[in-house]
């Protein structure tokens, strides 16, 4: 899973254009994010909208961290440019993040006292590699001009800066003088994601206006959603690559095969049968073959998945088309089970993985099938 948060709405639809079949889901305290599939690639996505601000944008980016555990962090939208030589539509690949209202004001002026963030080593390098090979390019929208990538600090502070010579502007300049670009919500991000035992993060940034009191007329020629679809292009190109370096890891392939050592410590908990022992089990546990399911307990759970998928769709993580499939399977398995005979168990067998297949995404109603299936087995 890649979590990708935008500030804008208009920045998350230029997301969102990437993502085949999105669905809501619902956070406890109300956030609402979408779970879909990067376009010809297939893997998952988490999107959300974080708002404006650096505070608003830390809480957010916090609670996508701890709802969906993803291998990385990518935060996606629209920047003003610090320097003339930066034209509007280029990409911001921040190599620093500055929190750059931090300071102390004494009489002789203010003095600064940043926090900085800097890219994970990998994760700039993929992005460079993206920048030199220009595959990102391919998902750009038709007829749209390559724009340039830079990398550079992103300058996040808790004001729009609208002035080439405001005394704010002039400080920026003069103290983060390497920042390329400023905003308003990557310092929460990024402070976030240090929080979260530094997870890859990556702050990908379309220049939409100059930061130089002409931003009223960059916006009414469109060029936030231009420069936001620039940004989308080229994160969601970081994104499959991020997500494919995390695959191919060799400590994550490692994981795929831990605990089949003689030094793995097995804990059986509740109902835990041990039909083969491997090392020492802890806990207690029944060895052989487990009890028999009656049929009562499958219908019984068949019911119960069937309150659940309502559920879901009224809650909308399910849409229509799936939550209807999805019965007819719960109604196919169940007549099976009614023939109490191996071949109507092994029919319903078929059609709970089928319905396991519809129900991928949402991860605890695939994990009742799965449960349900493995009962199944129990008896053919």
């Amino acid at each position: 899973m890649i979590v990708i948060l935008t500030a804008l709405d208009l920045e998350y639809q230029a997301v969102r254009r990437h993502l085949t079949d999105p669905r809501v889901h619902r956070h406890t305290a109300g956030t609402r994010f979408e779970l879909g599939r990067l376009v010809g690639d297939g893997r998952p996505v988490a999107l959300g909208l974080v708002g404006k601000g650096n505070h608003p944008s830390a809480v957010i980016t916090e609670r996508a961290i701890a709802e969906f555990s993803p291998s990385a962090l990518l935060f996606v939208g629209v920047a003003g440019a610090l320097w003339p030589g930066i034209a509007l539509g280029d990409v911001v690949v921040a190599t620093h993040v500055y929190a750059y209202h931090g300071g102390t004001s004494e009489d002789d002026g203010l003095k600064a006292r940043p926090r900085v963030w800097e890219i994970a080593h990998e994760t700039d390098q993929i992005a460079r590699y993206l920048y030199r090979t220009e595959t990102w390019t391919r998902r750009l929208p038709a007829g749209t001009a390559v724009p340039a990538v830079r990398f550079g600090p992103i300058a996040a502070g808790e004001v729009v800066q609208d002035s080439a010579i405001s005394a704010q502007a002039q400080w920026v300049r003069q103290t983060y003088n390497d920042a390329l670009a400023i905003e308003m919500e990557s310092a929460g991000v990024a402070q976030a994601a240090h929080h979260n035992r530094s997870l890859p993060m990556a702050v990908v940034r379309g220049i939409s206006d100059r930061a130089d009191g002409t931003k009223t007329a960059t916006d009414g020629l469109s060029w936030q959603p231009r420069a936001a679809a620039n940004a989308a292009a080229f994160a969601m190109a970081l994104a499959q690559e991020l997500a494919l370096e995390h695959e191919n890891h060799p400590a994550n392939k490692a994981r795929e095969t831990k605990g089949m050592t003689d030094s793995v410590k097995n804990v059986a908990r509740d109902n835990a049968r041990v039909g083969v022992q491997a090392g020492h089990i802890h806990g207690n546990v029944t060895i052989g073959h487990p009890p028999q399911p009656q049929a009562a307990d499958l219908a019984a759970q068949l019911a119960e998945l069937r309150d659940r998928l309502a559920r879901a769709r009224k809650a909308q993580e399910l849409d229509e088309d799936t939550f209807t499939a999805a019965e007819e399977e719960i109604a196919v398995a169940a007549d099976s089970l009614s023939e109490s005979t191996k071949e109507g168990r092994n029919k319903a067998v078929v059609a709970l993985k089928k319905l396991r297949g519809l129900l991928a995404d949402v991860a605890e109603l695939a994990a009742h099938v799965s449960a349900i299936i493995t009962a199944l087995r129990g008896v053919l």
